[in-house]
Parts: structure tokens; sequence; C-alpha cells
């Protein structure tokens, strides 16, 4: 979700009590020594200076000081590793139980708290960390840390990443990492990028990568601008093995969070019938079908009808999404979303058609027969079928739709199944209506390796009720070892309610509340790898609609 959740990626036991070590425990730790190079008071005065005075300094030790785009330092030959110390941490952390951490924002392995552990070296780093280098970042950066400082081990492997946040969260004022890596190149992936922001502290461009090295310590101040992310691993044999967490100290004041504009939302258009029916699989026409789908829907809220276009309008829609004219825009910021939307006015007709075709009347009355929600004036009213008075209109409405029904077999009269049904249950004229305003709002989207969507706290369009409507394209041979598919969950967790998978010419359907969001999750370069091999498009498409009651 968003940066504040579960405290992010480093460490979830945020706040786990410390264990009582005794004096036999503390003598049983490792000794450990921060490179001495770093700890003349020459190289503090200069370091420190251009720390708080965020200028770019570059020192003959390869210790380097970067000012964008935000205050990065990065320490190489950290830890003085002449008795091999570095060797026997590593050893000690691969041995550690380590949890699967999947959700919207990472996919990586994590130890628990290294306080909880007692072996030798992973004391003796907690000592170096704890007593001797807190010392000397208070003198470097001038913020009086407090006692909490978090850490834990990190293991990412192939395909795993950390996507793009801020580490902001109450009281934590320095990030860092200590890479324990294998050599590294830049094929192998893995790199700490760094995002510049614009005005509404918002991330828009990577403006530095940095690569792991091993005994080199990176660390960084948490500011509303310290947006960063680990990409993707692409190395199949190497492991990006790291321990990282934060010093915290006094709670500074950060601006007011952005909130986006909303995106426009527009009534439904009318459409030509004849035009209308001749885009839709005639099984969802018919209201055998249609009452079917909506028992389902109300029971799961969520659905995904299969070949729902005719078949012809579909690869239509298919070869036109490939046409070389179409602009296609980055979508973001990265702390919310990274996909390519399409410019409208660019789109070929087909697409352009099956558009207009979501934004219809008719489309808002089918989706209101498939939902039961009322997504038109002319939609059942929730609880009109349960009024005694209404009996009589009931049977009047079935016998209607039972003719209607042979209408629509022998091809006489196509709008029935819309129009009938939702005439018939309008009820008593006299009775008052509840005022409806039926909106939505449609995009075209194209998917490829690094793209995804995120839950994020600000997400005004996510706070209302609404049904998710997502038709696929070009996604026949997509695995689902790719990712790509959209998951949703309830605030504040990250149990996966349910998942929408890329289906060639499905309509998924999500009924979601204020409490539960959607992301589409991150896109791993397997797809590119096996699209090479296969000579097979490394995207897919989708239509995207969102209705509001």
């Amino acid at each position: 979700m968003s940066s504040k959740r579960d405290a992010e990626e480093k460490v979830e036991e945020k706040d786990t009590p410390r264990k009582k070590r005794s004096k036999s425990d503390r003598n049983r730790a490792a000794p450990a020594d921060v490179n001495s190079t770093y700890t003349t008071e020459e190289f503090k005065k200069v370091f420190g200076e251009a720390f708080r005075k965020q200028k770019e300094f570059q020192h003959d030790s390869g210790a380097m000081k970067h000012s964008e785009p935000f205050n990065c330092c990065c320490l190489p030959n950290f830890v003085d590793d002449k008795d091999n110390f570095l060797e026997g941490l590593k050893s000690e952390l691969l041995e550690l139980p380590y949890r699967e951490k999947d959700n919207d924002l990472y996919t990586f392995q994590q130890s628990e708290a290294l306080q909880n552990f007692s072996s030798p070296h992973i004391q003796g780093l907690r000592k170096l960390l704890y007593e001797d280098f807190r010392g000397w970042l208070r003198d470097v950066t001038g913020i009086a840390f407090s006692d909490t400082i978090d850490m834990t081990a990190s293991k990412y492997t192939y395909a795993d990443y950390l996507l793009c946040h801020d580490d902001e969260l109450e009281g934590r004022r320095i990030a860092f990492i200590l890479y324990l890596v294998p050599p590294w190149n830049q094929e192998d992936g893995g790199s700490l990028d760094l995002f510049k922001v614009d005005d509404n502290y918002q991330p828009v461009t990577i403006a530095k990568s940095l690569l792991p090295k091993w005994n080199n310590f990176v660390f960084f101040e948490v500011t509303p601008k310290s947006f960063h992310q680990v990409a993707e691993v692409l190395s199949e044999d190497k492991c990006r093995l790291s321990v990282s967490g934060w010093f915290h100290g006094p709670t500074v004041e950060r601006p007011t969070p952005y909130i986006e504009p909303r995106s426009e939302l527009t009534p439904h258009v009318s459409i030509d019938e004849e035009l209308f029916y001749g885009w839709l699989n005639p099984k969802y026409l018919d209201l055998l079908t249609q009452s079917d789908i909506q028992d389902r829907f109300e029971q799961a809220s969520e659905i995904q009808l299969s070949d729902f276009l005719m078949e012809e309008k579909f690869d239509n829609v298919c070869k036109a999404m490939q046409n070389p004219d179409i602009r296609w825009n980055r979508r973001g910021p990265y702390n919310k979303r990274n996909y390519e939307q399409a410019e409208e006015s660019s789109l070929p007709e087909a697409v352009k058609e099956c558009i207009h075709l979501m934004r219809s009347e008719h489309m808002f009355l089918l989706l209101s027969n498939f939902s039961g929600l009322k997504l038109h004036e002319q939609a059942p009213s929730d609880g009109s079928s349960d009024d005694d008075d209404d009996s009589d209109n009931e049977e009047e409405q079935n016998e209607e739709e039972e003719e209607e029904r042979g209408a629509v077999e022998k091809g006489k009269q196509k709008e029935t199944n819309l129009k009938g049904k939702n005439s018939a249950a309008q009820g008593n004229e006299g009775k008052p209506r509840k005022p409806v305003n039926p909106r939505c709002r449609v995009e075209v989207r194209r998917w490829s390796p690094g793209c995804y969507t995120l839950c994020h706290d600000t997400d005004m369009e996510g706070s209302e009720f609404a049904l998710d409507a997502v038709i696929y394209f070009k996604c026949a041979t997509w695995d689902v070892s790719y990712m790509g598919f959209t998951s949703y969950i309830a605030k504040g967790e990250d149990e996966v309610l349910l998942c929408v998978y890329p289906d060639d010419n499905s309509l998924g359907l999500v009924y979601r509340d204020k409490e539960t969001m959607g992301f589409v999750k991150y896109i791993n370069n397997r797809s590119k790898r096996e699209a090479q091999i296969k000579s097979e498009p490394v995207y897919f498409y989708d239509i995207k609609a969102v209705y509001y009651e």
C-alpha cells in the first residue's frame, strides 16, 4: 500500500522488544570495527559539512555523498574486515529463517529483527552499529538519535523487487543498508534507484542508480523527497543479501500529503442499438443468463465472463491495439502506478468504438442486470421485488420476459433483454424513486515488464463504492508467473481477497466497497525473457472502466 503500511519493506517488527543479554552474551560478540579511514576527525568534518549543507562530496577512499536527488551516502569497505568478519556474518545470516514478503509493494525474503538472534557476528554487527557507529552518525548528520534502531536481513533472488516508496514513518531519520553480495554488475539488476520528485513531492523519474557491492554501506536521510526502490533482480543464480534498517530520532514536521485530482467521470452516452448488439456475445443478452450471472455475482461480488465480445470485433480491437500511431503515455507517479495509457484521440476506430460501448447507456443497463447495482434509473431498486404490492407486477414482468426471450431467439427484438426487463422492473408508477447519478471513467492501458499499480492512502477514487470492469486483449499466452493480475485486499491488510487474471476476451467484474483496494501486481522480467525465446509480444492490453451508482 503506501510507504506507511507495515513499516514497509525492511522490517515489520519495528517495536519488537529487545531480548536482555547477559554479560557473557556480550563477550561472545565477534569484534568488528568501522574502517579507520572514516573515523578520523578530518574525514568526519568534511563529510559532515557536505551532508548538512547538501553538497556533493567524493573522497580518495571512494566514499561519496550525493546531494541529488536527496542526501545519500556510500561508504565502501565499511567494515574493517581483516579477520573475515563479514564472511562469518554472511554465514550466520544465511542460516536464519526467512519469511516470504509479498504484497503490492514488494516480493522478497526477510528475517526477523536481528536483535532476536545471539550468534557472534550478528551481535558484533549490532554492537558496531548501535554503539560505535551511532555516535559517528550523530556527529556527521547533527541528528540526536534515540535508542531505537531497526535492523533485519533481506534476501532478494531472481525476480524479487521493492517498488518506489519514501521510508517515511514516525521517528525514522536515517535509513541504512550493508551489502553482502557476490560480484555484481548492471545486468544482474537489484540496483538501489533514487527518484527525483516534482513540486508536490511525487516521484517522477529515476535520477541515480547504485549497484550493490560487497561491504558497501549506504545510508540516506528519510525525508518527503527520499523516494527509492530496489530494482528487480535479474540474475538467476545470485542472492542480493543485505542488512538494513533505520536509526530513529526526533520526529520532524512533514508537508501535507498530496491528494491527486480525481479523474473526470462521465454519464452514459447514447449508442446505436444495432452497433451495441453487434459487439456482444448473444449469450450475455439472454435474460436467464443475466439472472444466473447476477446470482453468482451477488454471492461473490466478482465474476469473469469469457468470450464477452463477438470474435470478429475482439480480433479487430487486438489488431488495432498494436497500431504504431497510438500515442502511449506513461502514467505515474511511481509511488502509485507505472503503466502506459493511450491518448484517446490517437486510437484507431475499432478501439474507439469499444470505448464508446463501455460508456453507453445500454452497457450501464446490462451491468445493472449482471450485478444488481443501480447503474441506470430504470434498473431495479434494492428490495423492490420484496414488496407484496408488487406481486402482480412481478407476474406480469415474468410473462413479458418469457415472451421477450422468444423474440430475441427469433431475432425479432434485440433490445428486449435490456429495455424490457428494466422497464418492467420500474414497479408502480406512483412510487417515488431515489435520484441516481450513474457515471464512469474509461481508459485504455498497455502492460509490459516493470508495470504495476499500488494501493495508497490518498486514493480518493478508491474511497467510493464502485464496479470495476476490465476487458483483456492479446494475453492468450500470458503466464501467471509473469504476474500482472489484479488483486483486491482490505485496507491495512496484506491477505488477498480475490484475483482477476488476464484472459483474452474476458470481462472481469469486481464490486468493491470503501474498505477494499485493488492493485495490479508488478510484471516481472520472466515475460520479457520468454517472449524473446518464443518471439511473442511482451505486451498485453486492457480497457478498464469504473462505474459508480
